[in-house]
């Protein structure tokens, strides 16, 4: 655990994800008018998964652990792959998803992976440009990997519109050498 600013960054619980599913919901107001669909929130199976391989880090404070943030991941070709990451608007502008991304690239470094990827919108403000401010870059399209390739299909499926979405990734500092080949 880690404090920051009042906050706790910790691994998730069980008890965390029906928190984590409504601040999903909440974040997903922010898309309200600009046409882009968020879709519904993670399951549970998938969430409890997610915590039984330790792909589940929250953010939280107060007295009573309240939860702000979280990110949830998990492994692909070798890195760590962003599935969602969200902090309660209400607690946006506290460097919370920073923290929580960091949090992810610790794991990472520990588990062997070379870096961090995610899918993100294009041209929403608190999506890709902010993750390029964290360091992350676009991967072109025809450097993407085939398990990339296998999500965004995924996403297709779902009915989720890829030309307005990019993959990115950020390097993470390996503590384990001889297991990160990138």
């Amino acid at each position: 655990m880690r404090d920051l600013d009042g906050l706790r960054i910790r691994a998730g619980l069980a008890t965390d994800i029906d928190t984590v599913r409504e601040i999903e919901r909440i974040s997903a107001t922010r898309f309200t008018g600009t046409g882009l669909d968020t879709g519904e929130p993670t399951d549970v199976a998938t969430l409890t998964e997610r915590l039984s391989m330790g792909g589940l880090i929250v953010a939280c404070e107060g007295d009573d652990n309240r939860v702000a943030g979280f990110v949830m991941f998990c492994e692909v070709d070798g890195c760590g792959y962003i599935e969602q990451i969200d902090v309660l608007p209400s607690h946006a502008g506290r460097r919370i998803g920073a923290a929580l991304l960091d949090a992810a690239a610790e794991v990472a470094k520990l588990r062997g992976w070379h870096a961090l990827t995610l899918s993100t919108f294009k041209d929403v403000p608190w999506n890709a440009p902010y993750f390029r401010r964290l360091g992350f870059a676009e991967i072109a399209d025809e450097h993407l990997p085939p398990a990339l390739i296998s999500i965004r299909a995924d996403h297709v499926a779902h009915g989720v519109d890829e030309k307005l979405r990019i993959f990115m990734r950020r390097a993470v500092e390996c503590l384990s050498p001889l297991r990160c080949a990138p």
